[in-house]
């Protein structure tokens, strides 16, 4: 059985991992909330419940989950990567940064 990762809402560009053990260059399938699956390759190790990329990520662009955007790309991010505070930085609650 291979890992898995939840795209929460269609619009998201990150996926949920659920597996303890992923590692670069493991495959995994990707679902939806309608069942529907593709796969793709990790390319760092994702620790469990971490998010990763499911298309190229420019940097300054928003970071989709949820359907909502939970922070903005620090760097460019490319499909399979670990998507975290290494590549991410939030936008909400901050008194330094006004959204538009």
């Amino acid at each position: 059985m291979k890992a898995m990762a939840l795209q929460c809402n269609p619009k998201d560009n990150v996926a949920v991992l659920f597996d303890e053990n992923a590692f670069a260059g493991m495959e995994i399938e990707v679902r939806d909330k309608a069942g529907a699956s593709t796969e793709m390759t990790i390319n760092q190790p994702v620790p469990f419940g971490h998010k990763l990329a499911l298309r190229p990520i420019a940097k300054g662009e928003d970071i989709i989950k949820y359907g909502e955007s939970i922070g903005m790309a620090t760097a460019d991010i490319q499909p399979g990567d670990h998507v975290h505070v290494h590549n991410m930085d939030s936008k909400r609650g901050r008194g330094d940064w006004k959204e538009e």
